[in-house]
């Protein structure tokens, strides 16, 4: 998948970050903390994750329909993914469990969290919005309200083994709307990823105190984007870190593995002549697309879970 952001669809990747803090990044351990607003962030989140070499050790919070998955979702679960299921009451022992074993882990490895816990929509964003004017919160323009539970969780487990916190926020040039099926269609986009280096030291320990804090670090992330929105940057040196080529050299060698037996096997299926076996083969192509399309559906806004409303539909009952 990242091939196809930097190779197919040639999607440009611009760094905005603190020249001292961008000699560090591949060299720590780090949590990663991403804004939630479109299709791919994710994606470009992997891409940061491949340009300073920690993609094959970078690891996710993820939900657990995820894991489900085809191919993706099993790999996922194989390479220590954190799945949860977005009940904290269910989730914290699980999530703690799967990040301590993470503190013996013998690579440099980033942990990904998008704190929002789901993409940004105005519908979301209205709901959230109401429940920071309930809890007396500062209100966001661009951001959904943190969930602080599981990054204080994360902080706590993982202290003293990671050294910083990777504050990031991503946008996307002239009003870019972004989505997975463009990039598989080979459509250029043009992102920038604002990256602030926050030494771990300076997180709270304390839950509350870190819950706090994130929230504070959210209002700052708001501010970023109004400025970018204003000026079109963000307020540090753009750096354009270089592509490797192993995402490609890794892509061609499984392509070329794997597509050679399938072609032959299209080959001997069609000679065979057999109306049963053509029948057999087409249906597995579509139901091979279906599922391709199901899982491009999964990065969708607008089909996007409801997760983000239960604070709603909890004050109708």
């Amino acid at each position: 998948m990242v091939m196809l952001l930097e190779w197919w669809s040639g999607t440009d990747c611009t760094l905005y970050t603190d020249p001292e803090s961008y000699h560090k990044y591949g060299k720590e351990n780090a949590i990663v903390i991403l804004n939630h607003n479109f299709e791919i962030d994710f994606l470009c989140g992997w891409n940061f994750c491949e340009r300073f070499g920690v993609l094959g050790s970078s690891k996710v919070l993820a939900k657990k329909e995820l894991s489900y998955m085809p191919i993706i979702g099993w790999m996922w679960y194989f390479l220590e993914i954190v799945f949860c299921k977005r009940k904290w009451e269910e989730d914290r022992k699980t999530v703690m469990q799967k990040l301590l074993n993470l503190r013996d882990y013998p690579e440099n490895f980033w942990f990904l969290i998008h704190c929002e816990g789901t993409r940004f929509t105005e519908q979301k964003h209205q709901i959230s919005m109401q429940v920071a004017e309930d809890k007396g919160l500062p209100k966001l323009k661009y951001h959904l309200l943190p969930r602080t539970k599981g990054f204080a969780v994360t902080v706590q487990c993982l202290r003293n083994v990671v050294s910083a916190v990777y504050d990031s926020t991503l946008n996307f040039r002239n009003n870019e709307n972004p989505t997975l099926l463009g990039v598989l269609n080979g459509k250029k986009y043009h992102a920038d990823l604002y990256v602030r280096r926050i030494p771990l030291e300076e997180v709270p320990e304390d839950e509350q105190e870190c819950s706090t804090w994130l929230h504070k670090l959210y209002q700052e992330k708001d501010a970023f984007q109004e400025k970018y929105y204003q000026t079109g940057t963000y307020p540090a040196v753009p750096i354009v870190p270089p592509r490797r080529p192993w995402t490609l050299l890794n892509w061609l060698f499984w392509a070329l593995l794997l597509l050679y037996p399938l072609f032959k096997l299209l080959i001997n299926m069609i000679n065979s002549g057999s109306s049963l076996t053509l029948a057999s083969f087409a249906f597995v192509i579509v139901m091979a697309s279906v599922g391709v399309r199901w899982m491009i559906g999964v990065t969708e806004i607008d089909k996007g879970s409801t997760y983000g409303n239960n604070d709603n539909k909890e004050k109708q009952k």
